[in-house]
């Protein structure tokens, strides 16, 4: 039987967050949820839970297959959790990278009317 591991340790053994710190921040800021209510770090997941993590700008969602409280490698993370994130989710992720080439260097001035076009071609304002 799997002894009982709080939601900060599972975040950090199944890779979500980098630190357990991290992990137990998030929870006490409110952006972790399982099946929709904002939990506390020492909360006990259970198999079969859904996990939400927001990432602004991406709400991910994981369920959880199985406990454990050892942090694991990578390769071994589809063990514990299941990402079933919507592609919609995904798809803001990639439109907001999108956006970011289009990011201007500090100082540089105005866009040049070649740039402006450029930019009012690719957002659509054609």
């Amino acid at each position: 039987m799997e002894e009982p591991v709080r939601i900060d340790k599972w975040l950090w053994a199944v890779r979500l967050f980098k630190t357990r710190t991290l992990a137990t921040e998030e929870c006490k800021k409110g952006r972790i949820t399982i099946e929709g209510i904002s939990v506390k770090p020492s909360r006990i997941p259970k198999p079969g839970d859904i996990i939400k993590v927001r990432k602004n700008p991406v709400t991910y969602s994981y369920k959880v297959i199985a406990i454990t409280g050892k942090r694991v490698g990578a390769k071994l993370v589809n063990e514990f959790c299941l990402d079933i994130t919507p592609p919609e989710e995904l798809k803001i992720l990639e439109i907001r990278q999108q956006m970011s080439s289009f990011d201007r260097d500090r100082g540089t001035g105005r866009p040049t009317k070649k740039e402006r076009r450029e930019l009012d071609s690719f957002q659509g304002w054609d």
